[in-house]
């Protein structure tokens, strides 16, 4: 039998430290620590040459079970949809008005946080609701 391996989801982005930091505020992850010697982050990236500060960051689950996420700076835009989104899971298990009110509660909590909402799809009888966003630079992804 085959082991289970471990994984990290990476994004491209503009501004890692700013995707990086939505994410935790949507999935309660945390980020790391400052490298050693750092007393804050601020303080490792003005220790390299201009071109590396701000390059990557990264974010984890607190409890160790979800895969860890990488930001790293790319020079181009998003310029089409996403071949690979995450569906954050706010409404499982589920069904109905109480999933919808529930996805509804969560897509205002992150257009707070600076996503934008892009449509819902409304249950039909044979799938439950879901509600399609897009983080602070524009990647989708699904409150399920």
């Amino acid at each position: 039998m085959a082991s289970v391996r471990q994984f990290q989801v990476t994004f491209d982005c503009a501004d890692p430290e700013r995707v990086a930091r939505f994410w935790c505020a949507v999935l309660g992850y945390e980020p790391p620590s400052p490298p050693g010697g750092f007393d804050t982050w601020d303080a490792y990236w003005q220790s390299l040459p201009e071109e590396k500060r701000g390059a990557w960051f990264a974010c984890s689950d607190p409890n160790g079970v979800g895969p860890r996420l990488y930001f790293q700076r790319v020079p181009e835009g998003k310029a089409v949809k996403n071949r690979v989104h995450l569906d954050v899971r706010a409404g499982t298990g589920l069904v109905g008005d109480e999933r919808l009110a529930t996805l509804e509660a969560e897509r205002d909590r992150l257009i707070a946080l600076g996503a934008t909402h892009d449509y819902t799809l409304y249950a039909d009888g044979e799938n439950e609701s879901c509600i399609v966003m897009r983080d602070v630079e524009g990647n989708e992804f699904c409150l399920d």
